[in-house]
C-alpha cells in the first residue's frame, strides 16, 4: 500500500493547491457518478478531508459515512475497494491508496487515461492505459493474457452504453469515440439464442450477435439446412395484448442495457424498427450481460415461459455448452441436442416435425379476430441490417423464425425436405390461427391433407426425395438418365413438351354471367358472350355480334386483383375481379363473373390469375395453372361410398379444424374429415405437403401482408397491403382493394425517419403515408425485399447478393 498523510486543515499554506470542493458537492458527485478518477481532496473547517473515488457497486455505506464526518469527533473508518480512509482526528485523514490505482492516477502529461474493459468469460474488469489513437485491435490483444493461453477468436469488444459492436479493429478510439469515462464488454460474439421454428419447437442455436440479421439467418439457415435464407427472417414473439392497439399507441420503451452500476435504457434509433416487446416469452434469460444483486454474471439458460428447470449437473451461473450432435425430441416442445449423432440424423429430425406441440406452446398462440388485428401482427420483425444485439437480444432471449417473403423459390423436394417441412408447419398454423379465411370444403381439404401427413410420418422410414423410384426399381433408367431428366424438367419447366402454336394469339370464348355490384341496387347476373384475348376481356350479347359487331363491355385485366368465390356443394363458381381504371388515378372498379362448371370455371380463372400478373393466354405456365385449379378442386369433393379404416373418435379435431370451422361442424367434424382423407389417402408424404402449400397459394389473401396506415393528408385508418408484386390499398372494415399500384410502375421510395414517414413514387402520382401498426422500417424492408425477391433467377441463384439487399431495405444509399 501506498500511503499519502494530509495534515491538519490549518495549515492552509500545504493545502491550498489542492481543490476545494464542498461535501454536499463531494457527495452528490458520488451519487451521480459524474467524476474521474483523479485525487479529489475536500479542505474546509469543521469538516474532515475526504476522498473521492468511482464507486463500482455498493456507494451507500460510503455516503452515509460521508455526511456524518464533520460531525465525528472520535476516530473512524472508510474501507473501498481501491482505497482506506482512516479518520485520526476531526481535522485529519489518512488515506491509503492501492498501488496499482494510484499508479493508474499519477500519469500526468502523457496524453493516456484509463479504459475499463470487463471480460464476461472470466468475471473480472480489467483497467487498461490506453491513447485515443490506439486502434481496437492493439486493445484486444492488451486483453489476452500470455501465461493462461486461451481462444480469444471469437470475442469483440461490445459498448453498452452505445448499444454497438467495435468489430472494425483498425479503427481507433478516437475515430469511434471511446473516452475515460467508458465502460466496454469483452464477450463473445457467438450467443445462444432461443429460436422457435415453424413447427413450433424450440432450439437453442449459436447465433453471431455481431453480424447483420440478415447474414446471422443465412449462416442460421445453412445450419438447419433450409435453401434460399433471405425469404425467412427472425421477429420478437407476440403476446394477444400486441394485437389490442397500434404500435404507435404503446409506450415507446427503450433498449434495456446491463451496467455494473444497473439497467441502462437506450434509445433506438430512428433508422430500425423500434418495437421491443419485453415480455415473457420474449425475454426468456437472464442473459448474458446482466448481473444479479452480488455482482456476478448469469449464463445459465430458462425455458421461454421462465420454466423448463435447470440442466442436471449446470450449476447457477454457468454457460451450457456449444451444440455439436443431433436435436431429439422432447414432451414439451424444446429440443436438446446429442453429441455423436451424424448431420443427416439431425436434418430428418427437422424434416418430420411432432403431431401437435405441447399445450402450454399452443396457448401462448396468437389468434386474430379482424383484419386490423392481422395487420398489428408484423409488428415484430428484426431489422436485417442491424445486428441481433443491437436491437436489444441478448443471450437465451427467444425469437421467431418465419418465412416473411411469401415468395418461395425452386421448391425442390430433392434438397428442400427441411424447408417444405417447415414451410407446412407455417402454413398449418396460419389456417388452423385463422390468419387466413378458409371456406368449409377447403378447411376440410386442409385436414384431410394433414391427416395424411400425420399418417405416413407414422411410417416414415427416412427422408423422403420425392423423386418416383420405381423405374430405377425396374431397371428401365440409369442414374445418369434421371438426372440428365431431373435437369430438362428444372431448366426447361414441367410444360415444355406442350405443343403450342406461337403464330396464333390464343383465345378463350365461352358463354359467362356478369355482374357489375351497383351502390343500392340489387341487379343480378346477365348472360354474355365472353372472349378473352392479350389480356383484354370482351363482352358480347350473343357469339354472332362477336363475329361482326363492337363489344358491349371490355375489360383490361392487366393488373387485376382476383378472388375465387366458390361453394362445391351449392354448385357455385364465381371470380370477383377488381379491375384498375384506365388512365386515371380513381379507385379500382369490381366485377364479378359466374361459370357453369368446374371445367369452365378452371380455364377462366387461370387466365384472370394470369393476366393478374401480366401474362397472357400464350405463357407456358397457363396449362398447369388450369391442371393445379383441377386438381384442388377434386380434392374438395367428398368421397363416397369409399371404406374408412379409421375410428372418429381417435381424431383430435382441434388439431386438424380451425376454431370457426369447429363449431359449425361440430359433432360431425371428425366424420367429415375422413370423408376428405379418401380423396388423398394414396399420397406420399411429401406430395401430400406440397399439395397443402399449393392450396395455401391459392387462398384469396395468401401472401398479403397488411399494415395499419394514414395517408398523407386523412385522419381515417386504413389498410395497405404488401405483396410480391404490388402494394394495394385496402378498406379497413371489409378489405376490398381500392387501389393497387404494382412494383414495376414504382419509379422510387423513400422514408423521413425522423417523422417515420413514407413516400412512394409512381410513373403518374405520389403516394405518401404514416405506418399506424408498425415501425416504417418493416413497411420499407418489405417492399425492398420482394423487388430483391423478383431479380432471382435460376442463372444467378447460387450466389446470394447480400449488398444489393441490404440496398434495397436498408433505408440508405
Amino acid at each position: 500500500m501506498a500511503t499519502l498523510t494530509l495534515i491538519s486543515s490549518h495549515d492552509l499554506k500545504v493545502t491550498i493547491a489542492i481543490v476545494h470542493v464542498l461535501i454536499d458537492v463531494v457527495v452528490a458527485a458520488i451519487r451521480h457518478i459524474k467524476y474521474s478518477n483523479k485525487l479529489c481532496v475536500a479542505v474546509k473547517p469543521a469538516i474532515s478531508i475526504t476522498y473521492c473515488i468511482r464507486i463500482n457497486n455498493n456507494h451507500e455505506p460510503l455516503l452515509s459515512k460521508l455526511l456524518t464526518l464533520g460531525n465525528d469527533k472520535s476516530s473512524s473508518c472508510l474501507n473501498c475497494e481501491n482505497v482506506l480512509c482512516v479518520i485520526i482526528q476531526p481535522y485529519i485523514v489518512l488515506v491509503l491508496i492501492k498501488e496499482e490505482y494510484l499508479a493508474a492516477m499519477i500519469h500526468v502529461g502523457d496524453n493516456t487515461w484509463n479504459l475499463r474493459i470487463f471480460i464476461t468469460d472470466l468475471q473480472v474488469e480489467k483497467h487498461l492505459r490506453v491513447k485515443g489513437d490506439q486502434h481496437i485491435g492493439g486493445i484486444m490483444l492488451q486483453l489476452v493474457d500470455p501465461e493462461n493461453p486461451k481462444d480469444w477468436s471469437d470475442h469483440a469488444l461490445w459498448w453498452p452504453e452505445k448499444n454497438m459492436w467495435l468489430t472494425r479493429t483498425r479503427s481507433t478510439l478516437d475515430q469511434v469515440g471511446v473516452q475515460a469515462d467508458c465502460l466496454l464488454h469483452f464477450t463473445p460474439m457467438h450467443k445462444i439464442l432461443r429460436v422457435q421454428l415453424p413447427d413450433l419447437r424450440y432450439l437453442d442455436c449459436r447465433v453471431d450477435f455481431s453480424i447483420k440479421t440478415f447474414a446471422a439467418v443465412v449462416n442460421l439457415c445453412k445450419d438447419l439446412d433450409i435453401r434460399h435464407p433471405e425469404e425467412l427472417s427472425l421477429c420478437k414473439p407476440l403476446e394477444a395484448d400486441h394485437l389490442k392497439k397500434n404500435f404507435g399507441k404503446f409506450p415507446q420503451k427503450k433498449i434495456p442495457i446491463a451496467e455494473p452500476n444497473g439497467t441502462v435504457y437506450l434509445q433506438p434509433a430512428p433508422d430500425t424498427n423500434s418495437f421491443i416487446p419485453i415480455n415473457s416469452a420474449y425475454h426468456g434469460s437472464n442473459g448474458s450481460l446482466d448481473r444479479t444483486q452480488n455482482g456476478n454474471f448469469l449464463c445459465a439458460p430458462v425455458s421461454p415461459y421462465g420454466t423448463t428447470p435447470r440442466r442436471a449437473g449446470t450449476a447457477p451461473g454457468t454457460p451450457i455448452s456449444s451444440p455439436t450432435g443431433t436435436w431429439k425430441h422432447s414432451s414439451n416442445g424444446y429440443m436438446t441436442y446429442d453429441s455423436g449423432s451424424s448431420l443427416g440424423d439431425f436434418q430428418e429430425n427437422l424434416a418430420a416435425s411432432p403431431r401437435s406441440p405441447s399445450p402450454d406452446v399452443r396457448s401462448r398462440l396468437v389468434r386474430p379476430k379482424s383484419l386490423i388485428e392481422k395487420a398489428r401482427m408484423n409488428v415484430g420483425w428484426l431489422d436485417s441490417s442491424l445486428s441481433i444485439m443491437e436491437q436489444g437480444i441478448r443471450e437465451y432471449d427467444t425469437l421467431s423464425l418465419r418465412f416473411k417473403y411469401y415468395t418461395f423459390f425452386d421448391l425442390n423436394p430433392k434438397y428442400d425436405q427441411v424447408r417444405i417441412n417447415q414451410l407446412y408447419e407455417q402454413a398449418k398454423w396460419a389456417i388452423l390461427n385463422e390468419e387466413l379465411d378458409c371456406t368449409e370444403e377447403e378447411s376440410l381439404m386442409f385436414a384431410a391433407l394433414q391427416f395424411q401427413i400425420n399418417q405416413q410420418n407414422e411410417t416414415y422410414q427416412g427422408i423422403d426425395s420425392g423423386i418416383d423410384s420405381m423405374n430405377t426399381a425396374n431397371g428401365t433408367d440409369d442414374d445418369i438418365d434421371s438426372a440428365l431428366n431431373e435437369l430438362q424438367i428444372s431448366l426447361e419447366g414441367p410444360n415444355a413438351n406442350v405443343d403450342g402454336n406461337i403464330t396464333k394469339i390464343p383465345e378463350l370464348s365461352d358463354y359467362l354471367r356478369f355482374l357489375k355490384p351497383r351502390k343500392f341496387t340489387m341487379k343480378g347476373y346477365k348472360r354474355y358472350f365472353f372472349t378473352y384475348r392479350d389480356l383484354h376481356l370482351h363482352l358480347y350479347k350473343s357469339a354472332e355480334e362477336s363475329r361482326r359487331a363492337a363489344p358491349a363491355i371490355t375489360i383490361n385485366l392487366r393488373g387485376c386483383e382476383v378472388t375465387p368465390d366458390i361453394v362445391l356443394s351449392q354448385g357455385k363458381f364465381a371470380i370477383r375481379l377488381e379491375v384498375p381504371p384506365e388512365g386515371s388515378n380513381g379507385p379500382n372498379s369490381e366485377v364479378w363473373i359466374r361459370c357453369e362448371n368446374e371445367e369452365q370455371y378452371a380455364k377462366w380463372m387461370a387466365a384472370c390469375r394470369l393476366a393478374s400478373k401480366g401474362r397472357s393466354l400464350a405463357d407456358s405456365s397457363y396449362e398447369s395453372e388450369v391442371s393445379n385449379i383441377q386438381t384442388l378442386l377434386n380434392l374438395q369433393k367428398p368421397a363416397h361410398g369409399v371404406a374408412v379404416n379409421v375410428d372418429p373418435r381417435s381424431i383430435e379435431t382441434v388439431d386438424y379444424l380451425p376454431p370457426r370451422m369447429l363449431r359449425k361442424l361440430s359433432s360431425k367434424a371428425a366424420q367429415r374429415i375422413l370423408e376428405a382423407h379418401a380423396n388423398v389417402r394414396k399420397l406420399s408424404l411429401m406430395d401430400a405437403k406440397l399439395k397443402y402449400i399449393q392450396a395455401w397459394q391459392s387462398l384469396p389473401n395468401f401472401g398479403v401482408s397488411l399494415f395499419v396506415i394514414k395517408f398523407d393528408g386523412h385522419k381515417k385508418e386504413e389498410l395497405l397491403g404488401v405483396a410480391y408484386n404490388r402494394i394495394m390499398r385496402m378498406d379497413l372494415g371489409s378489405g376490398d382493394h381500392i387501389k393497387t399500384w404494382r412494383y414495376n410502375t414504382m419509379k422510387a421510395w423513400n422514408v423521413n425517419w425522423g417523422i417515420k414517414c413514407m413516400m412512394i413514387q409512381f410513373h403518374d402520382e405520389n403516394v405518401v403515408f404514416s405506418v399506424q401498426s408498425a415501425d416504417c422500417k418493416v413497411v420499407h424492408e418489405f417492399i425492398g425485399g420482394y423487388i430483391f425477391m423478383s431479380m432471382r433467377s435460376k442463372e444467378n441463384n447460387q450466389t446470394l447478393n447480400e449488398e444489393m439487399f441490404h440496398k434495397l431495405t436498408g433505408g440508405w444509399v
